[in-house]
Protein backbone atom coordinates (compact mmCIF):
# COMPACT_ATOMS: atom_id res chain seq x y z
CA UNK A 1 0.00 0.00 0.00
CA UNK A 2 0.71 3.44 -0.60
CA UNK A 3 1.57 6.61 1.51
CA UNK A 4 -1.89 7.83 0.34
CA UNK A 5 -3.81 4.58 0.71
CA UNK A 6 -2.85 4.41 3.97
CA UNK A 7 -4.08 8.20 4.79
CA UNK A 8 -7.07 7.66 2.91
CA UNK A 9 -7.84 4.12 5.31
CA UNK A 10 -6.89 5.96 7.94
CA UNK A 11 -9.19 8.73 7.14
CA UNK A 12 -12.01 7.01 6.65
CA UNK A 13 -11.72 5.16 9.72
CA UNK A 14 -11.59 8.27 11.86
CA UNK A 15 -14.44 9.49 10.32
CA UNK A 16 -16.66 6.99 10.82
CA UNK A 17 -15.61 7.00 14.59
CA UNK A 18 -17.34 9.72 16.42
CA UNK A 19 -14.35 9.96 18.39
CA UNK A 20 -15.08 13.44 21.12
CA UNK A 21 -11.32 14.71 20.28
CA UNK A 22 -12.38 15.41 16.48
CA UNK A 23 -15.95 16.32 17.40
CA UNK A 24 -14.52 19.10 19.86
CA UNK A 25 -11.82 19.62 17.47
CA UNK A 26 -14.16 20.60 14.20
CA UNK A 27 -16.49 22.43 16.82
CA UNK A 28 -13.90 24.89 17.92
CA UNK A 29 -12.20 25.45 14.84
CA UNK A 30 -15.86 26.38 13.36
CA UNK A 31 -16.67 28.41 16.52
CA UNK A 32 -13.27 30.62 15.33
CA UNK A 33 -14.14 30.71 11.63
CA UNK A 34 -17.41 32.19 12.95
CA UNK A 35 -15.46 34.74 15.16
CA UNK A 36 -13.19 35.94 12.71
CA UNK A 37 -15.92 36.37 10.34
CA UNK A 38 -17.28 38.46 12.79
CA UNK A 39 -14.71 40.45 13.57
CA UNK A 40 -14.15 40.90 9.27
CA UNK A 41 -17.60 42.34 8.77
CA UNK A 42 -17.38 44.63 12.15
CA UNK A 43 -16.99 48.38 11.18
CA UNK A 44 -15.16 51.08 12.99
CA UNK A 45 -16.60 52.98 15.35
CA UNK A 46 -18.04 55.84 14.04
CA UNK A 47 -17.10 59.16 16.54
CA UNK A 48 -20.48 61.59 16.71
CA UNK A 49 -18.63 64.51 17.30
CA UNK A 50 -14.87 64.94 17.53
CA UNK A 51 -15.68 68.42 19.51
CA UNK A 52 -16.34 67.50 23.16
CA UNK A 53 -18.11 71.21 23.25
CA UNK A 54 -19.96 70.61 20.37
CA UNK A 55 -21.46 67.39 21.20
CA UNK A 56 -22.82 68.86 24.68
CA UNK A 57 -23.82 71.68 22.85
CA UNK A 58 -26.03 69.60 20.61
CA UNK A 59 -27.18 67.14 23.98
CA UNK A 60 -28.36 70.51 25.53
CA UNK A 61 -30.48 71.13 22.50
CA UNK A 62 -31.75 67.84 22.08
CA UNK A 63 -33.10 67.75 25.58
CA UNK A 64 -35.11 70.85 25.51
CA UNK A 65 -36.95 69.26 22.27
CA UNK A 66 -39.53 66.76 22.57
CA UNK A 67 -39.75 63.87 20.50
CA UNK A 68 -42.84 64.03 18.03
CA UNK A 69 -43.23 60.10 18.56
CA UNK A 70 -43.03 59.33 21.96
CA UNK A 71 -44.00 62.59 22.94
CA UNK A 72 -42.70 61.84 26.62
CA UNK A 73 -38.65 61.94 25.97
CA UNK A 74 -36.70 64.40 24.50
CA UNK A 75 -35.09 63.46 21.02
CA UNK A 76 -31.78 63.29 22.87
CA UNK A 77 -33.75 60.10 24.71
CA UNK A 78 -35.44 58.49 22.13
CA UNK A 79 -34.64 56.10 19.59
CA UNK A 80 -37.13 56.56 17.32
CA UNK A 81 -36.33 57.34 13.60
CA UNK A 82 -37.53 60.72 13.56
CA UNK A 83 -35.71 61.63 16.91
CA UNK A 84 -32.47 59.99 15.42
CA UNK A 85 -33.10 62.70 12.39
CA UNK A 86 -33.50 65.50 14.35
CA UNK A 87 -30.13 64.67 16.57
CA UNK A 88 -28.62 64.38 13.22
CA UNK A 89 -30.02 67.29 11.89
CA UNK A 90 -28.90 69.68 15.03
CA UNK A 91 -25.11 68.50 14.69
CA UNK A 92 -25.67 69.54 11.00
CA UNK A 93 -26.57 73.06 12.04
CA UNK A 94 -24.05 73.47 14.74
CA UNK A 95 -21.58 72.56 12.30
CA UNK A 96 -22.94 75.16 9.59
CA UNK A 97 -22.48 78.08 12.54
CA UNK A 98 -26.18 78.07 13.56
CA UNK A 99 -26.93 79.71 17.06
CA UNK A 100 -29.01 77.81 19.42
CA UNK A 101 -32.06 79.87 18.91
CA UNK A 102 -31.84 79.71 15.38
CA UNK A 103 -31.66 76.16 15.57
CA UNK A 104 -34.61 76.06 17.96
CA UNK A 105 -36.61 78.73 15.61
CA UNK A 106 -36.02 76.45 12.98
CA UNK A 107 -37.61 73.36 14.73
CA UNK A 108 -40.17 75.55 16.03
CA UNK A 109 -40.97 76.64 11.79
CA UNK A 110 -41.20 73.41 11.31
CA UNK A 111 -42.74 71.40 14.05
CA UNK A 112 -45.14 73.98 15.96
CA UNK A 113 -44.64 75.04 19.49
CA UNK A 114 -44.79 71.33 20.76
CA UNK A 115 -41.71 70.67 19.97
CA UNK A 116 -40.43 72.64 22.63
CA UNK A 117 -40.44 70.91 25.84
CA UNK A 118 -41.01 74.52 27.52
CA UNK A 119 -43.00 76.41 24.96
CA UNK A 120 -43.49 80.38 25.16
CA UNK A 121 -45.90 82.08 26.90
CA UNK A 122 -48.46 83.21 24.15
CA UNK A 123 -51.77 83.68 23.40
CA UNK A 124 -51.78 79.87 20.90
CA UNK A 125 -50.25 78.61 24.38
CA UNK A 126 -52.32 79.79 27.12
CA UNK A 127 -54.43 77.14 28.12
CA UNK A 128 -51.15 74.98 28.35
CA UNK A 129 -49.62 77.08 30.87
CA UNK A 130 -52.70 78.19 32.60
CA UNK A 131 -54.84 75.20 32.49
CA UNK A 132 -53.06 73.16 35.69
CA UNK A 133 -53.89 76.25 37.94
CA UNK A 134 -57.48 76.80 36.68
CA UNK A 135 -58.16 72.75 37.10
CA UNK A 136 -56.50 73.50 40.32
CA UNK A 137 -58.53 76.70 41.95
CA UNK A 138 -61.80 74.87 40.10
CA UNK A 139 -60.90 71.63 41.85
CA UNK A 140 -60.73 73.78 45.51
CA UNK A 141 -63.68 75.99 45.14
CA UNK A 142 -65.83 72.93 44.78
CA UNK A 143 -63.98 71.04 47.73
CA UNK A 144 -65.20 74.13 49.84
CA UNK A 145 -68.54 74.48 48.44
CA UNK A 146 -69.13 70.82 49.23
CA UNK A 147 -67.37 71.33 52.92
CA UNK A 148 -69.71 74.38 53.92
CA UNK A 149 -72.61 72.27 53.01
CA UNK A 150 -71.75 69.51 55.09
CA UNK A 151 -71.00 71.99 58.11
CA UNK A 152 -74.69 73.54 57.56
CA UNK A 153 -76.42 70.33 57.04
CA UNK A 154 -74.42 69.20 60.33
CA UNK A 155 -75.12 72.62 62.38
CA UNK A 156 -79.36 71.84 62.08
CA UNK A 157 -81.28 71.91 64.72
CA UNK A 158 -82.19 68.42 65.90
CA UNK A 159 -86.18 67.70 65.60
CA UNK A 160 -88.57 68.69 68.43
CA UNK A 161 -90.62 65.62 70.52
CA UNK A 162 -93.55 67.06 67.94
CA UNK A 163 -91.25 66.48 65.06
CA UNK A 164 -90.20 63.43 66.17
CA UNK A 165 -93.77 62.24 66.69
CA UNK A 166 -94.76 63.02 63.37
CA UNK A 167 -91.79 61.46 61.18
CA UNK A 168 -93.31 58.60 63.30
CA UNK A 169 -96.45 58.50 62.30
CA UNK A 170 -95.35 59.13 58.25
CA UNK A 171 -92.86 56.12 58.41
CA UNK A 172 -95.19 53.82 60.01
CA UNK A 173 -98.22 55.05 57.44
CA UNK A 174 -95.15 54.27 54.75
CA UNK A 175 -94.85 50.39 56.39
CA UNK A 176 -98.32 49.94 56.97
CA UNK A 177 -98.62 50.83 52.90
CA UNK A 178 -95.90 48.45 52.05
CA UNK A 179 -97.08 45.27 54.13
CA UNK A 180 -100.55 45.83 51.41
Amino acid sequence: MSGLGLAAMYYEQRSTNNDPRLVVARLLALIAVLLFACAAAAGDAVPTVADPMTNKRAVQLGEKLRCLVCQNQSIEESNAELAVDLRRQIREMIAQGKSDANILDFMVQRYGDFVLYQPPFKRTTLLLWLGPGLLFVTGLVILIYNLRRRRAQRDEQPLSTEQQKQAELLLAAGSDRERR
